[in-house]
C-alpha cells in the first residue's frame, strides 16, 4: 500500500502537462499506480500548488491529539482564502453526503474558512440545490468540465477566486468558471 508521503513525493514531480495526462487517465478510469480516488485527490492539490497556492496535503484532524475525528482531502491557501478540500472521483454524480460532511467540518473552523468540493463526474441536482442553502458555511462546487478547463489553461487559483466572487456577489456556489473566465 502506498503511503501519503509517497503519493505527495510522486505528484510533486508533475508539471501542468503531466497533470493533463493524469487527468486523461483519471477520466479513462486507468490509474493503476494509484489507489482508488488518490490520483484525482493529489492532482487537484498539485494544480493549485503549481499555480502559486500553498497547499496542505491530505491529513487527519485529531481532537486533543488523540482521537482522529476527520480525514481531510487537503487545504488550499490563496489570496486570503482558506479552503478545505473534498475530492470525489466517483462513477456517479456526487450526492449531498460529502457536502454535508464538509459542512460539519466547516462548523469547527473559523467562519472565514470555505469548503470546495471537486467532483470528476459532477453533482446530483438535489446536491446542487442544497448547496445554495449551506450558508453561512460556503461550499463551492467544481465539476470535471471546469477542472479540465483549468488544467488546459494551466491556472486554477484565479478561477477559484472568480468562483468565490460569484458566490459572494450572487450566491451561486456552482458558478461555471468557463462562462466568465478572466482573460
Amino acid at each position: 500500500m502506498t503511503t501519503a508521503a509517497q503519493y505527495e513525493n510522486k505528484i510533486k514531480s508533475f508539471q501542468w502537462d503531466d497533470l493533463q495526462l493524469l487527468w486523461n487517465n483519471i477520466e479513462a478510469r486507468h490509474t493503476p499506480e494509484w489507489d482508488s480516488g488518490k490520483a484525482f485527490e493529489y492532482m487537484i492539490l498539485r494544480a493549485f500548488e503549481l499555480d502559486g497556492a500553498e497547499v496542505k496535503w491530505p491529513y487527519e484532524a485529531k481532537l486533543w491529539g488523540e482521537e482522529v475525528v476527520e480525514q481531510i482531502d487537503g487545504a488550499i491557501y490563496y489570496s486570503g482564502l482558506s479552503c478545505l478540500v473534498e475530492s470525489k472521483d466517483l462513477v456517479d454524480n456526487v450526492d449531498v453526503v460529502p457536502m454535508a460532511k464538509l459542512r460539519n467540518q466547516l462548523l469547527r473552523r473559523p467562519a472565514s474558512t470555505i469548503g470546495v468540493v471537486f467532483s470528476r463526474k459532477g453533482f446530483t441536482n438535489p446536491a446542487i440545490r442544497l448547496s445554495y442553502f449551506f450558508f453561512p458555511q460556503t461550499i463551492l462546487l467544481w465539476n470535471g468540465i471546469e477542472i479540465k478547463y483549468a488544467l488546459e489553461k494551466k491556472r486554477i487559483c484565479e478561477l477559484l477566486i472568480l468562483k468565490y466572487r460569484w458566490c459572494a456577489e450572487h450566491g451561486l456556489p456552482d458558478y461555471d468558471v468557463r462562462v466568465g473566465d478572466i482573460p
